[in-house]
């Protein structure tokens, strides 16, 4: 694009009511949040324990700033490995119930650098084709075939990885759609890796904190192997930030040696290693945040089944509640915004065209009382 074509192309996304701009917070994340002077009951963020905001893993990061200093000073290959980033790695591998884990600074960073250190040329991915856009671009860049099949249909996995001659192969999906809220049916999926040769990529993004009693989509359903390479990031349910892949100790030693996005990048503060240790304790002991946010889910699908909104069927903290255009789906965004409550309005390219809509994010730190104010609003709004 030609710098004189920006603005026409910026208008053209206004007039199709797909521009995307900043809410600016003048709050930390939680049940209520303040942006622009305005008081919100919330429904956006992916804070699914409410642990973003918590004294303990405040009081770890700073406590950890004192000991280990801001900045990480260069990548850990050049500069070192902090010992409590080595702590943080061991711990999350043992959470998890794997040999090894190694941190990245965002859940993107390691799709990127773990696709492409696994498969290139000659070799190929099959993804599912709703998966995160971190993933897609994972795989393009990778330069291995890319195919694509669809949503949790695994006959047409089949067909595909039946008929392919590529000396590599992977397959590649969200253990938990972030859209939908639905998830991979990842039994069946190891067990399709399993006769075809193929490695089996986990991005745990939503699942991680929630299912398995807090460990993740591995734990829950048991699918430890050695073909399976398990992400998951750490600042959504875990409240703090980055992300780790985990896998055998061969899978990790490689990924140091070979991925990218962790060789050539400054490493992420120590401090924050701190807080994901905090955090790892509350997610096993408070159990309590986990069984709330499913009142809260059961609660929200009660009181919207019998209406005529379109919900997906999930039974995690996203709730998606298809609109269908754009404009409608931003009109009711922007109608619940004037009733004081904050849900966003998902639009195309992140969702497939003609199916805009609200996505909800419940959360622990919401009360019972905040999840029936969000549903009476959404029935108003129907009236």
């Amino acid at each position: 694009m030609r710098p004189d074509q920006l603005a026409g192309a910026l208008s053209q996304l206004q007039a199709e009511h797909r521009l995307r701009q900043r809410a600016v917070l003048d709050s930390p994340q939680g049940a209520r949040v303040s942006i622009g002077g305005r008081d919100y009951l919330a429904f956006a963020s992916n804070d699914y324990l409410g642990l973003a905001n918590h004294p303990a893993l405040k009081a770890a990061m700073r406590e950890a700033i004192e000991e280990w200093g801001v900045g990480s000073g260069a990548s850990a290959l050049v500069a070192g490995h902090f010992a409590i980033q080595q702590q943080a790695e061991e711990a999350l591998a043992e959470f998890v119930g794997c040999e090894a884990a190694l941190l990245f600074g965002s859940g993107y960073a390691a799709n990127l650098g773990v696709v492409s250190s696994l498969v290139g040329r000659g070799d190929a991915i099959f993804a599912d084709k709703l998966n995160h856009a971190s993933l897609n671009d994972a795989c393009q860049l990778s330069r291995a075939e890319f195919k694509r099949f669809r949503h949790n249909d695994l006959a047409h996995l089949a067909q595909l990885l039946q008929n392919t001659p590529a000396a590599s192969r992977l397959i590649v999906v969200d253990a938990v759609y972030s859209m939908e809220g639905d998830e991979a049916p990842l039994a069946e999926l190891l067990q399709l890796a399993e006769r075809y040769d193929a490695w089996l990529y986990l991005d745990d993004a939503h699942g991680f904190g929630i299912l398995g009693n807090g460990r993740g989509a591995l734990v829950e359903h048991a699918l430890q192997h050695p073909r399976v390479v398990y992400m998951a990031t750490l600042g959504k349910a875990a409240g703090v930030a980055g992300a780790f892949v985990a896998g055998s100790r061969q899978l990790i030693d490689w990924l140091v040696n070979r991925a990218r996005t962790y060789i050539f990048t400054t490493a992420h503060p120590p401090a924050q290693a701190a807080a994901v240790l905090a955090s790892l304790q509350l997610i096993e002991q408070e159990s309590w945040r986990r069984l709330l946010l499913q009142e809260h889910i059961s609660a929200l699908r009660a009181a919207l089944m019998e209406t005529s909104f379109r919900l997906c069927s999930s039974r995690m903290p996203i709730q998606a509640i298809i609109i269908g255009g754009n404009e409608a789906a931003v009109q009711m965004a922007g109608d619940l915004q004037d009733s004081g409550i904050w849900v966003p309005a998902i639009r195309p390219p992140t969702v497939p065209a003609g199916t805009a809509r609200l996505r909800v994010s419940l959360s622990a730190v919401h009360s019972g009382q905040d999840v029936s104010q969000l549903a009476q609003a959404l029935v108003r709004l129907l009236r």
